[in-house]
């Protein structure tokens, strides 16, 4: 049975376009709505969507996860992989959903993901079968980066954004995972918010949205 996803909205009643925000391992939908707030002025015909992850957090039980993660909560790596799999069907089904409730096509949709989010973002987008406008990761990773050629069905764009100073996912990551998805064929874009740690500073905002008024025509 597929876990249902809940999330808040905001923006215009009848939109054209479509943000979904992932949040990161012990937050919550409403930690990166908040993002809604500076980006709706610039993209006003964007309805802004932030779901919960389907499972209560193991070391935050206010927040939520995608998975488990082994080195911060002891679970095992069995835990982790099933976890994330039930989640890419429970974010599969809610991502369906938002573009059948707002009558829109998937690439008239951006994925937003942030660490945890991201991982997300960068695992299922390119599984899909329709392609969504593109997809910003702050501070995340690309998972099991060796299955990526053989099981993707899609190539959207790709903004990667991360702190130089980031103590939670190494800034390296973002170069891991900038190669495996231009050797996979994928468009990257790439900035480094310099001397910002595990977030996401005004510059990087300001990327990001210069990136989703490009890929959804604002």
């Amino acid at each position: 049975m597929t876990t249902t996803l809940t999330s808040d909205r905001k923006g215009p009643e009848k939109a054209s376009s479509i943000v979904v925000f992932l949040h990161g391992y012990g937050a919550d939908g409403t930690d990166l709505l908040g993002l809604a707030e500076p980006l709706a002025p610039h993209l006003p015909d964007t309805a802004f969507y932030a779901p919960d992850a389907p499972e209560p957090c193991r070391n935050n039980p206010m927040g939520f996860q995608w998975f488990p993660i082994p080195w911060l909560d002891g679970s095992t790596e069995a835990d982790a992989r099933s976890s994330m799999f039930r989640s890419i069907k429970a974010l599969d089904a809610f991502l369906d959903q938002v573009l059948a409730d707002e009558g829109l096509a998937a690439d008239r949709m951006v994925l937003v993901g942030f660490s945890q989010g991201t991982m997300m973002a960068l695992h299922a987008a390119p599984r899909r079968a329709e392609a969504v406008a593109g997809i910003v990761g702050f501070s995340g990773r690309l998972l099991v980066p060796e299955t990526l050629a053989a099981e993707m069905r899609v190539k959207p764009p790709v903004l990667l954004i991360h702190g130089d100073q980031d103590e939670m996912v190494p800034f390296e990551e973002m170069g891991l995972a900038g190669q495996a998805l231009q050797e996979a064929g994928f468009t990257v874009y790439g900035h480094v918010m310099k001397g910002t740690g595990h977030g996401i500073s005004p510059d990087g905002l300001s990327v990001a949205l210069a990136f989703l008024r490009e890929q959804l025509g604002e």
